[in-house]
């Protein structure tokens, strides 16, 4: 790996968020300086266009040219550097041939990942051998799932070494976030909608709380995630059910058991929206649930599913404009609690918006960690906290925006 022409390729820089990941590195690493970097896609000609927009200094960033069908080009991709980043999705219908030539190669890999059906595939199929060439496979690095999933590293770290103690159980709360809605989510989940329709064992890899973790460590004492509205205590508040948490929970979970459990085999964590208190916050709960369900049994019919994306929804490789994505934010809550009983509470904040401005950057430093950062994780599939821990946290904390802080 230390002879590797390249540091990190960008896989889909023609795509929308593959070229705010290269907007970023060029900002941030520049071009010919410590980081050796690439762009890469399907066309030349776009990616030419793609360089050309990055200014001058770009004149001399390579740019390869690889198929994401034409394996002998993937393998020679991936032959060339220590990490490939790629953005392009749905990964169950584009991802799995890249993943791979990545782990035949030895080579490090991370994407934007938050369809668990095709995670599922890429951990049963490629696990024992990304082990056996030192390849570290790293899905979820975007929005879904780093602010969670090291949200909870940070916690435990935090009351591990305050308390001496982790907490036991953690829920985590959406209190506001603002940006434009992702159309490469969209179609990835419209795509998982329509493998789990036609296979009854992908619907239930989908709902199981623990389909994520290692073979034969597949149950614990979480249950299925919140499906309707609730009222938490602990918050205050009422709760509406997360759209992402389908996929954010069971990489938490995954990154407790890769980590030997560090937290405990009955370490319970969940999600959900705050709503508000008294009726209406009710009421706003009940309509954010209406909204999930009507989406999802729209996109379940293929009438009704052609419509949205014909008309309605955002299509992949469209997003929102630079204002948008710059005065985008999020806002998250966490409350652990440790085993006597002791509530903490922290905050996760991104300053731009999270499915485009902020996974840009939480997905472009996920790769430089991997590339530069002297980080002892074998081989094999790994989550981004079981993977980069303290290395990555610092890295979102000091260039991509993020906070991690405890407020009581």
């Amino acid at each position: 790996m230390s002879e590797r022409e390249l540091d990190v390729i960008v896989y889909g820089a023609t795509g929308f968020t593959g070229r705010l990941v290269a907007e970023y590195l060029v900002r941030e690493y520049g071009i010919d300086r410590d980081l050796r970097w690439a762009i890469a896609g399907r066309s030349k000609a776009r990616l030419d266009q793609v360089r050309a927009g990055l200014g001058e200094a770009a004149g001399t960033l390579p740019v390869i040219v690889a198929d994401g069908d034409d394996g002998d080009a993937l393998a020679s991709m991936a032959g060339r550097t220590r990490v490939v980043l790629t953005t392009v999705g749905p990964y169950a219908l584009y991802g799995s041939k890249l993943v791979g030539a990545c782990v035949s190669a030895g080579t490090d890999y991370c994407d934007l990942a938050g369809e668990v059906q095709w995670i599922r595939r890429m951990i049963d199929a490629h696990q024992a051998s990304a082990d056996d060439s030192g390849a570290r496979i790293v899905h979820c690095c975007g929005f879904d799932s780093i602010p969670m999933d090291m949200g909870v590293w940070f916690l435990q770290d935090e009351v591990k070494r305050r308390h001496g103690a982790y907490c036991e159980r953690i829920a985590l709360y959406v209190k506001a976030t603002k940006g434009g809605p992702s159309g490469g989510t969209l179609a990835s989940i419209a795509n998982l909608i329509e493998e789990a329709r036609k296979d009854r064992e992908i619907a239930k890899i989908l709902t199981h709380p623990y389909s994520l973790n290692p073979e034969g460590e597949r149950e614990g004492p979480d249950d299925y995630d919140q499906s309707k509205v609730l009222f938490d205590e602990d918050a205050g508040s009422w709760t509406a059910p997360f759209i992402m948490a389908g996929v954010n929970t069971k990489v938490v979970r995954r990154s407790n058991a890769l980590a030997g459990y560090p937290y405990g085999r009955d370490f319970r964590y969940r999600e959900a929206v705050l709503t508000g208190k008294g009726v209406g916050g009710w009421l706003k709960g009940n309509s954010m649930t209406l909204g999930i369900g009507s989406l999802m049994l729209g996109m379940s019919l293929s009438p009704t599913r052609r419509f949205l994306q014909r008309f309605v929804l955002p299509k992949p490789g469209e997003g929102p404009d630079r204002e948008t994505r710059e005065t985008g934010f999020f806002n998250l809550m966490q409350i652990g609690h440790l085993p006597d009983s002791t509530q903490v509470r922290t905050r996760i904040a991104g300053d731009q918006d999270p499915g485009y401005g902020s996974t840009s950057k939480m997905l472009a430093e996920s790769a430089v960690c991997l590339a530069r950062d002297n980080l002892d994780t074998p081989g094999g599939v790994w989550t981004p906290a079981a993977a980069m821990g303290r290395s990555l946290l610092d890295r979102l904390v000091g260039k991509a925006g993020l906070t991690f802080e405890i407020i009581d």
